[in-house]
């Protein structure tokens, strides 16, 4: 007779704290879920269908699954087969591993609809910034804005034979892209995201420049990208600090005291416009998010919305948790 191994039956002895269970169970515990699932109950079908079927799964429960696709760059399909085959992602869902019905990807593609239709993402990202400016983590007294290219398939070997026309090409340097630009606003102080734009990849950073703001701040900071942004009709009287060409920048006789000055305030501008790159790089890097998976603008712009609310989360998590156990 086959043994039956104590992993089988729940009664594991020895439970390594591996690094994915670690960042959920900090992820648990700085999410505002109350909140959240407060935004999104009155928009989601309760109790069983009109036709009799079976009763939906609960909003938090998708709610989870839905923000585990976005940290680990899960496709519908690969996010039911993640369910049945990872008990780890069951258990922050709230689900039961042997259960005989977990959600499918036509469940989980629902949901996703759901927070589309109803533009819930920007509400999702409000209400954890509303928290994080509760705990005196997201200031609105200056804003760094700037802007990333996000790939989209170039390949027309698909069902229509060509491009998504909604994404287009363009040139950075000497290399071509094609794709969208993730435009974001972030704080000066906590380089924690407060607006995000998704455009085509050929639209200039500085038309969207006014539209990163929040109306609050005194200061804009930007790169070179945004020459002339004061200048535009929808200029709102901030103040710009926007960067120096670089072949300006290279031309400065930094022997003198004036280019010398020039260059420090050079430097001292590119230290605030860095906090804009942290956002950029815990999306890309740490969420794996490098590529669009949707077409349109519109999906893409979503889960953008959703990656750099939870980005911010991420980003203060330790504080937060050292703050609630404090």
């Amino acid at each position: 007779m086959k043994q039956v191994s104590l992993a089988t039956t729940g009664f594991e002895l020895v439970t390594k704290r591996t690094r994915k269970r670690v960042f959920l169970d900090e992820m648990n515990l700085v999410v505002p879920w109350t909140e959240l699932v407060g935004l999104i109950q009155p928009f989601a079908p309760s109790g069983a269908g009109a036709k009799g079927g079976r009763p939906a799964f609960a909003v938090e429960t998708m709610l989870r699954i839905h923000f585990l696709q976005q940290w680990f760059g899960l496709s519908d399909p690969a996010m039911e087969e993640s369910l049945h085959d990872t008990p780890l992602y069951c258990e922050f869902a709230r689900l039961d591993p042997g259960a005989t019905r977990l959600p499918d990807e036509s469940t989980i593609l629902r949901f996703r609809h759901l927070l589309e239709a109803n533009n819930l993402s920007l509400q999702i990202m409000a209400a954890i910034n509303a928290t994080l400016t509760k705990r005196g983590l997201l200031l609105k007294t200056g804003t760094v804005v700037d802007a990333t290219l996000i790939a989209a398939p170039s390949s027309t070997k698909n069902s229509s034979g060509e491009r998504d026309p909604e994404m287009h090409q363009t040139k950075k340097g000497n290399q071509w892209h094609f794709g969208m630009k993730a435009h974001i606003g972030v704080d000066a102080d906590s380089g924690l995201v407060h607006t995000v734009i998704g455009t085509a990849a050929n639209v200039n950073d500085v038309t969207q420049g006014h539209g990163l703001l929040h109306g609050q701040e005194a200061v804009v900071f930007a790169d070179a990208g945004y020459q002339g942004a004061a200048k535009r009709a929808e200029a709102t009287g901030v103040d710009w600090h926007v960067a120096m060409r670089p072949g300006k920048r290279r031309a400065l006789d930094k022997n003198s005291p004036w280019g010398k000055l020039l260059d420090q305030a050079e430097q001292l501008k590119a230290s605030v416009r860095a906090k804009v790159e942290h956002p950029f790089r815990v999306v890309k890097c740490q969420f794996g998010f490098t590529k669009v998976r949707y077409k349109g603008l519109a999906k893409n712009t979503a889960q953008l919305v959703t990656l750099f609310a939870l980005s911010n989360l991420w980003m203060v998590r330790k504080r937060i948790i050292q703050g609630t156990l404090a």
